[in-house]
Order: C-alpha cells, then sequence, then structure tokens
C-alpha cells in the first residue's frame, strides 16, 4: 500500500525507516500501544526484509544462547562467563512471549509460518575444546534457562545425534557436544512480511517500497523531523515531517544517523562485514541432518563468522546450510556503494575509526583471506563438521551485510563492537539501531527499550504499561531470576508456538 498523498507541511506521528524485523515489531507494537498513530514507513528496495532479515541473509538461528560458544567465554582463571547467555537466552524468551501474543491475537495465522524446533547444539574436538565445552555445561545447567541441557563425550551417542558430524570421524579423536531440545529456528524475513501486512491493513500506516530517504533534519521551529524522501522508480522527490523517526536501516543506518546531526551519533563508525552460505542441494544428506550445530570460531574472525551445520526451514521446505564464510567489502549494503566506508568517515569518528582499525588488523587481514578462499577451501572447512562431505553437494550463496559497531572509547579511543547499540536523541524524538548480532532474535526487547526511552511519558502511563504486560506477560519482570515464571513462560510459549 503506498499514499502519496503527502505534502512538504504533512506531520505523521512516526516514520519508519528500513523494512526489516526491528521497523516490523517496532510499528506492531506502537499501533497496539496507541492505535491512532500515523505511520510512515520507507524501504529503498522494492521488497521487505530483503537486506538482513531474510532467511538467507540471516542466520536463522533464535539466539537463545544454547549453541553459541562466543556468548560464553572462558576467563583467564578458567572459568566459564555465562552472563551474556544469560542475558540474551531471557531476551529470546521475551521474543516469543511476543509471537505469542501475535498468534493468540491473529495477527500471525500459523507459527510454523516463521518458527519451528530444531535442536541446538554445540560440537567441538581436542583436548582442551572438550575441557571448556565441559565447564561451559556445568556452569550452563546450574541456571533454570539451561537446566534440560545435555551433554556427552560418547561417540555412540553423538552418532544418534548427529550422524553427519561423526560418520567418518577419527574414531580416536577426543569430542563432545551439549544440545538442547527446546532451541528453534526462525525464519525472520516470513516474520517480518507477515508483521509488515499487518501493518498495511491498518488504518493510518503506509507502507512505502522502492523509497529512499536522503535527508533527515530537525526543524527548529517545531522540533519534528523534515524528511527528504525519493521515489527510486518514478524518480520523483517528497518531503514530509515526523514527531518521531526510527532509522532501523541496516547498514544504511549510520549513514542517516551522522545526517540528524544530533550529538549522541557523534564518534560513531562502522566496520562492514558480509557472508556467504554452503547450501546444499543433495535431498538425502538434508534429510539426515536435524540440528543447528555450531563450532568455534578462528582466532581473529568476528561472531558472525561463527561456523554452523544448520538446518532450516525456508518457506516451508527442510534445507542445510554451513557457514557464514565472513567477507570484507567497503559497501554497508548488498546493494550499496563501494564509497560507504569511506563516506562514513566525520571528524567526530575519524579518530575512532583508525584507532579501532588499527587495532584489528588481523581481522581485516582475516577478513581480506575468507574473500579469497576457493570452493575447495570453503569444502575444507565444512569437512571438520561433515567428514564425508561431497563438494558436489553444495554450492555457494550469498549472505546478507552487516556494519559492526565503532564507538569512542575513553582508554583506547575508538573500539569495534560486535552486538547492537540504540543511539537516540536526548528528547527521544529519533532513534537509530546499529550493529548486528544477535539483533532479530532480540528485536523484542531492543524495542521496548527504545519504547521505554523515547515514548518514556507515555510509556509510564498505567494504560501503556496494561498493554506492555498484555503483548509480553512478564514485562517488569525478570525471566533470568524467577525460574517459576520463566517455567511457566516457556510452558505457555512453546504451546502457543507449536514448538512442544
Amino acid at each position: 500500500m503506498t499514499n502519496n498523498s503527502y505534502t512538504p507541511d504533512t506531520v505523521t506521528d512516526v516514520v519508519l525507516i528500513g523494512a526489516g524485523i526491528m521497523s516490523a515489531t517496532l510499528g506492531v507494537m506502537l499501533k497496539e500501544l496507541q492505535p491512532d498513530l500515523t505511520i510512515e514507513i520507507f524501504e529503498r528496495l522494492d521488497v521487505m526484509a530483503a537486506e538482513s532479515s531474510d532467511a538467507m541473509n540471516n542466520a536463522g538461528t533464535g539466539h537463545s544462547a544454547f549453541c553459541e560458544l562466543n556468548y560464553t567465554p572462558q576467563l583467564q582463571d578458567g572459568t566459564v562467563d555465562i552472563s551474556k547467555a544469560i542475558k540474551i537466552a531471557e531476551q529470546f524468551e521475551v521474543s516469543k512471549e511476543f509471537w505469542s501474543f501475535l498468534i493468540d491475537k491473529k495477527i500471525i495465522a500459523s507459527p510454523r509460518s516463521f518458527i519451528n524446533a530444531v535442536p541446538h547444539m554445540s560440537f567441538v574436538w581436542g583436548d582442551e575444546n572438550v575441557s571448556y565445552l565441559r565447564k561451559r555445561f556445568e556452569a550452563l545447567s546450574k541456571h533454570h534457562f539451561f537446566a534440560d541441557m545435555a551433554y556427552s563425550e560418547d561417540t555412540k551417542q553423538l552418532l544418534d545425534w548427529i550422524p553427519l558430524v561423526m560418520e567418518g570421524r577419527d574414531p580416536n579423536e577426543k569430542v563432545s557436544a551439549n544440545r538442547m531440545d527446546l532451541g528453534t529456528d526462525v525464519n525472520f524475513g516470513a516474520l517480518t512480511n507477515s508483521l509488515f501486512n499487518y501493518l498495511k491493513q491498518q488504518p493510518g500506516v503506509n507502507l512505502h517500497l522502492s523509497h529512499e530517504v536522503r535527508g533527515v533534519d530537525r526543524d527548529k521551529k517545531d522540533g519534528s523531523w523534515r524528511l527528504r524522501v525519493k521515489d527510486l522508480k518514478g524518480g520523483t522527490k517528497r518531503k514530509l515531517k515526523a514527531k518521531f523517526v526510527f532509522v532501523g536501516a541496516g547498514g544504511g543506518a549510520l549513514h542517516l544517523l551522522q545526517k540528524s546531526n544530533i550529538p549522541e551519533s557523534r564518534g560513531f563508525g562502522g566496520f562492514p562485514v558480509s557472508g556467504q552460505w554452503l547450501v546444499c542441494h543433495n535431498p538425502q544428506v538434508i534429510e539426515r541432518h536435524q540440528a543447528k550445530v555450531y563450532g568455534k570460531a578462528s582466532v581473529g574472525s568476528p561472531p558472525m563468522s561463527v561456523p554452523h551445520l544448520d538446518t532450516r526451514m525456508i518457506n516451508g521446505k527442510k534445507a542445510l546450510l554451513f557457514g557464514p564464510y565472513a567477507g570484507f567489502s567497503t559497501r554497508f549494503l548488498k546493494n550499496g556503494s563501494l564509497l560507504d566506508l569511506f563516506t562514513s568517515i566525520k571528524p567526530g569518528n575519524i579518530f575512532p575509526m583508525i584507532k579501532a582499525g588499527i587495532d584489528n588488523i588481523p581481522l581485516t587481514k582475516y577478513l581480506i583471506g575468507q574473500v579469497t578462499q576457493s570452493q575447495e577451501d570453503r569444502v575444507a572447512a565444512l569437512r571438520d563438521y561433515f567428514p564425508n562431505v561431497k563438494g558436489e553437494d553444495w554450492d555457494l550463496d550469498i549472505a546478507g551485510q552487516r556494519v559492526q559497531v565503532i564507538k569512542k572509547d575513553p582508554k583506547r579511543g575508538g573500539v569495534l563492537e560486535f552486538g547492537t547499540e540504540v543511539v537516540a536523541a536526548a528528547d527521544g524524538s529519533i532513534a537509530a539501531l546499529l550493529g548486528a548480532s544477535p539483533g532479530a532474535s532480540t528485536a523484542v526487547s531492543i524495542m521496548v527499550q527504545l519504547i521505554e526511552r523515547c515514548f518514556k511519558a507515555q510509556a509510564q502511563t498505567p494504560e501503556w504499561k496494561e498493554k506492555l504486560k498484555g503483548m509480553i506477560p512478564s514485562y517488569g519482570q525478570s525471566l533470568a531470576k524467577n525460574a517459576a515464571l520463566a517455567n511457566e513462560t516457556r510452558e505457555r510459549t512453546s504451546k502457543a508456538l507449536q514448538l512442544a
């Protein structure tokens, strides 16, 4: 649905830039909280969710820290830090609460359209790694989020769990794995499309595809935001005003945030990371694997490149992927410009970017090395997880483009971070989401925090609090600290999402 009737003097309540999972989640939440809000959504591509949220551009893992080893680092004293894993697991439980609400309200017809039960596993080999995974299991299993986790070093058990991973492996090799049957596979592209299809049907909501926001400026008279938008197909240019702007444009968010000139944007930079998958096209191989098996990332690699042999459900059909193989490009978007990195350098962020660049030269070399890999090199990496792999069963496919956050640091000058960060104006009138992993899986928690920050007065009213609790029954309580509430919540959401 596209409405071109707005004028330069038109003031809409909310503008969402980017038709990905973040904008979709925020749009639905705001419309539930205040049904009379007017919302304009702009997407530069001609389809929704095509840049980062689509199934092939996203890891697809319901990131709940069951299998991702980079969320549980081993400290110098040998202990395993599980604090980040607990936080991410809690955020994913909140996402499942909101998705269950969407099913109950019939905003989405069927949970199977976007979420399916797939066991999550971690798999390692070698004495040192096996020792680490055992310590990780011992630490995690003490917390109620991970109480159902299973662990084994028995090759017969592992052969039953993951036959492709174990067949053809040296029987004398020390191996171990942990497993959570509560794991999920999430098609965030399908979820995003369902949410936007719902939003398009709501009064006061307009979705504009093939429209690029070229400018974001503060109106000094009334404090609203003036946006300059170009119709990329028709060539026409338009202007409008917005009371609130959310920049959820993936890799394009940094440039738009910089154009806003809010003081909070100064010092932020971006480091682009691309990705590729090996995709299996042999049905017999695909059918024999039923798990998301994560290993340890190579030294110096970014978290988004943690290797995994990954069962997916894409468009209702079972698929098997391995990767992602990371790479380097100066583009901030898959369809962006090679100048994106260079045009993002400003006087306020040049020092943090230079400092972070110097500190991460090994990472840059690693990424460039990944780009120059041959098909044989990629299959050799897959062979660590699938010893009997046949290269002819796998094709290379392009994954998404990510821009990792670079920010000022008082001690180091500038640091490269691998999480997500919401940057908002002091008055809450504009906010942008920077960064990547775990991103989509924690979108609900991130957007709740954004609402509390940018719609502070409304969020404190009994009406909004009641509605937030309707969408997320645990709202205002800690699932991480309340085992009974967490278990009750999981039981309810597993039933609603047909995961049990």
